[in-house]
C-alpha cells in the first residue's frame, strides 16, 4: 500500500494498489475543532482502530466502493448529495442508482454489496446541495462542487486553505469516464469535466489511481481522460457505418470494457454508456434509426 501523503491539514488515505478498484483514496480533513472523512473506502476498513475519529463523513458520490467503510463511524454525522441520498439511505434506492435490470445480476451485486463492500443503509444521512461549506474551525473548510454526470449527485470537494480539489470519481485514469449507470449522463459528464478545468487548486486529488498531481500534470491527464470519450463515439460510428445494428449489438461488440473482460454487469452498462452517444448522434442527424431498434451511421 502506497505511504499516506499529508499535504496541510488533509491526509490522503492510500487504498491498496494506488486506489485501484474496488479499492480507493480517501480524504482526512483535520480543523482546529472538527474532523471530516471524505468517502471511507475499503482502505479505511483496513485501517480500523488505527484512524481517528471523525465528526462527518461525506460522500462524493453513493457508490459502493465509496461508502464501504461508513459504517466504523456510527457516530458522525453523514452527508450525501441530494441527488444521490436515496442511495445511502436504503438498499432499494442504492440498487436504483445501478439499474440493473438482469435478476441474475442485481442478485450478485446485491451480495457483493453486502459482504464485500461492507454496505449499511443510513436513515439518518444528511442531504447537501451545491456550494455547501463544512467549517471545520481553523480556517479549514470543506465545500461542495456539484459535477454530476458520474451519478445525478457527484460531487467534487474544495479544501481550504489547502488548495486541494478532491475529484471524487473524476478520476483521470486511462480507462475514462463512467457513465454506464441509470443514474449517469454523458453530458452532465462532460459538462463537469469543463467545470473542473476551470477551477485552479494547487493539488488534486482522485479516489481511483492517480492519487495526487499539480495544475499541469491535471490539465494533461484531464485531455487524455475526456479523449477517451471521443475515441469510444468514433468507434461505434465506424460500427454503426457497416451495417444496421441493435444496441443489444453494440453492447456485445464493446466500446466501453474489452472484449473477454470478465465483467458481470458489461452488458447492461455498454447498453447505457452507447446508448447515449447513439442518441445524441440520432438528435445530431449523425445516425439513423432505419427500423425499429436498428441504427446505422452516414459514412462521411
Amino acid at each position: 500500500m502506497r505511504e499516506d501523503r499529508k499535504i496541510g491539514n488533509c491526509t490522503v488515505l492510500f487504498g491498496r494498489d494506488g486506489g485501484k478498484y474496488p479499492e480507493g483514496n480517501s480524504l482526512l480533513v483535520r480543523g482546529a475543532d472538527q474532523t471530516l472523512l471524505v468517502d471511507p473506502s475499503l482502505g479505511v476498513v483496513a485501517r480500523k482502530g488505527a484512524l481517528p475519529g471523525a465528526d462527518h463523513i461525506v460522500l462524493s458520490h453513493c457508490h459502493e466502493d465509496h461508502v464501504a467503510g461508513a459504517s466504523l463511524f456510527p457516530e458522525a454525522r453523514g452527508h450525501c448529495h441530494e441527488a444521490d441520498l436515496p442511495g445511502w439511505l436504503s438498499f432499494d434506492g442504492m440498487m436504483a442508482i445501478y439499474g440493473f435490470d438482469d435478476p441474475a445480476i442485481s442478485a450478485g451485486w446485491e451480495t457483493a454489496l453486502r459482504e464485500q463492500f461492507c454496505y449499511a443503509e443510513r436513515d439518518d444521512a444528511e442531504a447537501y446541495a451545491d456550494g455547501a461549506v463544512w467549517d471545520l474551525g481553523g480556517g479549514v473548510s470543506v465545500r461542495a462542487v456539484h459535477t454530476p454526470g458520474h451519478t445525478r449527485g457527484h460531487c467534487a470537494l474544495w479544501i481550504e486553505p489547502d488548495g486541494i480539489l478532491y475529484l471524487g470519481d473524476i478520476d483521470l485514469s486511462s480507462f475514462g469516464p463512467y457513465y454506464g449507470d441509470a443514474w449517469s449522463d454523458l453530458g452532465d459528464f462532460e459538462r463537469s469535466l469543463s467545470k473542473v478545468r476551470g477551477i485552479e487548486a494547487a493539488h488534486y486529488a482522485t479516489f481511483h489511481h492517480i492519487g495526487v498531481v499539480d495544475r499541469p500534470t491535471f490539465l494533461a491527464r484531464l485531455e487524455k481522460y475526456q479523449a477517451v470519450i471521443g475515441r469510444r463515439e468514433e468507434r461505434l460510428m465506424a460500427f454503426l457505418a457497416e451495417a444496421p445494428r441493435s444496441l443489444d449489438e453494440v453492447a456485445e461488440h464493446r466500446f466501453v470494457y474489452r472484449p473477454g473482460d470478465p465483467v458481470s454487469f458489461a452488458a447492461p452498462v455498454e447498453r447505457r454508456s452507447m446508448g447515449q452517444h447513439i442518441a445524441r448522434a440520432v438528435r445530431e442527424g449523425r445516425v439513423r434509426e432505419v427500423e425499429p431498434g436498428r441504427f446505422l451511421a452516414d459514412v462521411v
